[in-house]
């Protein structure tokens, strides 16, 4: 009897033994070895001295995955096929981020698997309820008039035993409106700037009734990113008034050249002043007076405050895995699992002075005259932090992310930082995210200049092999406008295909750092078959998708870029792209890519890159396969 044999191996779906052409035929598929592994069960009522069976449930993910580890520890025959932690539906309160050890790893036919139950939607939250609302008695100091009788106010939450600092809060899910003015999309001009004296000078009609700048602020739009500075005294003088800063950002925002502060006699840089009580004048509108310990709130239509739910986030993190490259973390997964409700209080603390994409300045100024070292012609140095995510890994491969949802986050969604490889992102959602929705690889480390080409001697730094794909992503950077959808600094063979990317204030995808044309460990990216279409909606000098430095064989194709508009606010409204190789971009073949006219920037480009049949002649049949792919086309329904 003839048996033809074909043996199949993924990281993602295990091992599978197919014989073929006989009578045998026997799989052991990711799902078999799902349905044998060992099972704790978790509830929102449950409780940590519960077994953990479905029908006593624990109370906890960390309780959970402490159980597996021990039985992992323990060599115990039962997780010998794996382990699944399975959620039920409803909001699981975290009062620290679950840390996830190397001690959790799984093996490929042991992995661990962190789920929902079937058709069931848990969600891991950083947020902190906030109850007892109530009409106010009496006038309100402060308030506008036409607010005084329409606002209600609670208590600001305590935290960990003190009051909690908060920057964005929910009404049934929904962002409401930090006080701010003007209000909506409006933005008023800057009328002066003064590098020199670290001042700006402003209308004095933005500010006839403030009687205190204490948690008052300036967000200012400079071109392809915003920067928030704490107000530290406002005087008016005549027919203007005179702003100065809180440091240190006043230092950063006067001394870096880029991004610019633009004003000139043509154009004035536009900002909006926020969080002071006598901005909140609308419906959708709040304000925390953290001195009294008071939160007030103008309902929308509709919102019945004695029964809405309201959240206010409190964790910056919710999960952190932490490996090492000697000591990963691998084989974990996460599935249908929600991400909700985390805070980021650093603009309120030192303010937040942005270079691209979210990464703000630690140090920066202008060099005169320019060169340096590595670069020749460099005219600036700058020293970038990195904003943090609800869910970040370091020294880890081989996790799945899928079927998740990455939502209400002040900063970003999800974060691989450093040493990862092989993992797979995959029919995610990522909505209501303040930064970027995914963050990927090296950016700079706080001590070493952002120019620098990142080249580690341990490659196995560099986060390599990543795919994030069939994902929806929408709604990123509404906090930091200077944000993107996907965004991936020095990474190595990172496929970014088939995603949904749409209504973003910056750019959709950015690969690459560095603006260098210098060799450095970028190469084999694979951006591919993705839909980006309204983006650029609120800045300038920017793109569909973008790309930064020398990345030899990186390929961008068959993607569906349209409907890109530029907000009336930029200084330049010509200044958009449907496709942008900026500064260093190298080696690289741009292909097959759809839009509907030739719109490129090929900016200070390096040598070897190949452009080939881009623009409105691409064919329909490339321009209907972008996006989504049928089996995740679902996902559209839940925006």
């Amino acid at each position: 009897m003839f048996f033809a044999v074909r043996r199949k191996f993924t990281s993602m779906t295990g091992f599978r033994l197919l014989i073929v052409g006989g009578l045998l035929a026997f799989a052991l598929s990711a799902t078999a070895q799902e349905r044998a592994a060992t099972e704790f069960w978790i509830s929102p009522d449950g409780a940590d001295t519960n077994a953990g069976t479905q029908e006593h449930p624990l109370a906890s993910v960390s309780m959970a995955l402490r159980k597996v580890r021990e039985l992992r520890r323990l060599k115990d025959p039962s997780v010998k096929s794996g382990a699944r932690i399975i959620l039920r539906g409803g909001v699981y309160p975290l009062t620290s981020p679950l840390l996830v050890r190397s001690e959790d790893s799984g093996t490929k036919v042991s992995p661990t698997i962190i789920e929902a139950a079937a058709g069931e939607q848990p969600v891991l939250s950083g947020g902190v309820a906030v109850g007892g609302w109530a009409k106010p008695q009496g006038e309100i100091p402060g308030l506008p008039a036409i607010a005084q009788g329409n606002v209600w106010v609670a208590n600001v939450p305590t935290f960990g035993g003190r009051p909690l600092g908060f920057r964005q809060l929910w009404v049934n899910g929904s962002k409401a409106i930090r006080a701010r003015h003007p209000n909506g999309n409006a933005l008023a001009p800057l009328l002066g700037w003064n590098s020199e004296n670290e001042d700006a000078w402003i209308s004095p009609t933005l500010v006839p009734s403030i009687h205190s700048v204490s948690g008052l602020e300036m967000v200012i739009d400079q071109v392809w990113e915003i920067a928030m500075l704490r107000i530290k005294s406002l005087h008016v003088e005549g027919d203007r008034a005179r702003v100065s800063f809180e440091q240190p950002e006043s230092r950063l925002e006067f001394g870096h050249p880029w991004p610019p502060v633009i004003v000139t006699t043509n154009y004035h840089a536009p900002f909006f002043l926020a969080n002071a009580i006598e901005f909140l004048d609308q419906p959708g509108e709040w304000f925390a007076d953290m001195a009294a310990g008071k939160i007030y709130y103008w309902p929308r239509p509709g919102e019945d405050m004695e029964r809405a739910k309201i959240v206010v986030p409190a964790l910056e993190s919710l999960v952190q895995i932490k490996g090492s490259l000697d000591r990963p973390v691998s084989n974990l997964r996460f599935k249908g699992i929600g991400f909700s409700h985390t805070t980021w209080m650093r603009p309120s603390l030192a303010g937040h002075v942005p270079l691209q994409a979210g990464m703000f300045l630690l140090d920066a100024y202008k060099l005169s005259p320019p060169g340096t070292a590595y670069a020749h012609g460099l005219d600036n140095q700058a020293w970038i932090g990195r904003p943090p995510a609800s869910v970040s890994v370091r020294g880890a491969h081989d996790l799945l992310f899928e079927r998740c949802r990455f939502e209400h986050t002040a900063s970003a969604g999800l974060d691989f930082q450093s040493g990862t490889h092989d993992d797979l992102v995959e029919g995610c959602v990522f909505h209501d995210i303040g930064g970027n929705g995914i963050q990927i690889g090296h950016f700079s480390d706080a001590g070493v200049e952002t120019h620098i080409p990142y080249n580690p001697k341990d490659e196995r730094e560099i986060c390599r092999r990543e795919r994030i794909a069939n994902n929806l992503i929408t709604d990123c950077g509404n906090e930091d406008w200077g944000c993107v959808g996907i965004g991936v600094g020095y990474g190595r063979e990172i496929s970014i295909e088939h995603n949904e990317i749409s209504h973003l204030p910056y750019t959709g995808i950015s690969v690459g750092w560095g603006w260098m044309k210098a060799s450095n460990c970028m190469s084999r990216n694979f951006i591919h078959a993705n839909h980006v279409h309204h983006v650029a909606e609120r800045l300038g000098d920017t793109a569909g998708i973008y790309t930064l430095s020398a990345q030899p064989g990186t390929v961008v194709s068959e993607n569906s870029i349209h409907d890109i508009q530029m907000s009336p606010y930029v200084p330049d409204p010509d200044h958009w792209f449907y496709l942008y190789l900026d500064e260093g971009s190298s080696f690289m073949t741009v292909r097959d890519n759809w839009c509907p006219t030739e719109r490129f920037m090929k900016n200070a480009n390096g040598p070897g890159n190949r452009w080939q049949n881009n623009g409105p002649t691409v064919s329909q049949r490339i321009r209907d396969a972008a996006g989504l792919e049928p089996a995740f086309q679902d996902l559209l329904a839940t925006d």
